[in-house]
């Protein structure tokens, strides 16, 4: 979806596109990165709000009458000790049954092309977020995460089957590496990988790369959002997870007795 700075006009528009996805037949919805504010650091404060605030409580309530899985995006969640990056996983009895708080905050300069600080303004979370959906278990990360695959294959060790990650890159690294990093962390996991990004806004003051994909256990891209406002859909069949897990098992390949040096220290 294509987010503007009118908080009413981009949940309307969430909710026109969710219902657009269930005619469909989607069972599992996933929204955008900051699905109902621009991406400017300096505009999170002006639009936080908790859980009891008109986004979740419209995204719950439509969980429940469309009788779905919801992962909304991510919106900066207010809370008493500061501002997160927060996606709520809500069910389809409408309850929060997990939240993911972005772990790694997006602050960046790459030289000539973007500068970007979300810690200006956000603090990062700390948990890694798996959660069960019914049809699936899914963990969910948000944009920047998706670059620390020690994250993505937590979730997969927790027994995600499905990575979802609502994201927002930009114009300097999304044509780079955004195809790249959704195909890598399906193919380094042996899971679906669904990242979700706003529609491309040349006018806005963050222009967001767009390209929604799904990628499958085997690395392949399935569908490609484009870079406009459209509604997708992947079906995704948890045996082809269990197959190329079984067949090629890189999980059950791993070594940790040799990657404990790692274990609670840095190393040049």
């Amino acid at each position: 979806m294509q987010v503007n700075e009118r908080k009413e006009e981009n949940i309307k528009k969430a909710s026109e596109m969710i219902r657009e996805a269930c005619r469909g037949g989607a069972e599992l919805v996933v929204l955008p990165e900051m699905f109902t504010c621009p991406y400017d650091s300096e505009l999170f404060p002006e639009y936080a709000e908790d859980e009891n605030g008109k986004t979740i409580t419209t995204m719950k309530s439509l969980a429940v009458e469309l009788g779905i899985h919801l992962v909304a995006g991510s919106i900066p969640e207010r809370t008493p000790e500061g501002i997160y990056n927060t996606s709520f996983i809500i069910d389809d009895g409408g309850e929060v049954v997990a939240r993911h708080r972005k772990v790694h905050l997006f602050d960046i300069d790459v030289e000539g092309e973007i500068t970007f600080r979300e810690s200006d303004s956000l603090i990062a979370g700390s948990s890694v977020t798996v959660a069960e959906t019914g049809s699936a278990v899914i963990g969910v990360g948000i944009c920047y995460d998706m670059r620390f695959p020690e994250l993505s294959r937590m979730m997969a060790l927790g027994g995600a089957e499905v990575l979802i990650f609502p994201g927002a890159f930009n114009m300097t690294t999304g044509p780079a590496h955004w195809r790249l990093l959704v195909r890598s962390r399906a193919l380094d996991n042996q899971c679906y990988c669904v990242a979700v990004s706003p529609a491309r806004n040349p006018g806005a003051s963050y222009v967001a790369y767009g390209h929604s994909l799904v990628a499958d256990p085997w690395g392949s891209v399935m569908v490609d959002a484009g870079s406009s406002e459209c509604v997708i859909t992947a079906d995704l069949d948890m045996e082809m997870v269990e197959k190329v897990r079984r067949e090629l098992p890189l999980l059950r390949n791993r070594r940790p007795d040799v990657y404990r040096w790692m274990e609670g220290a840095d190393h040049e």
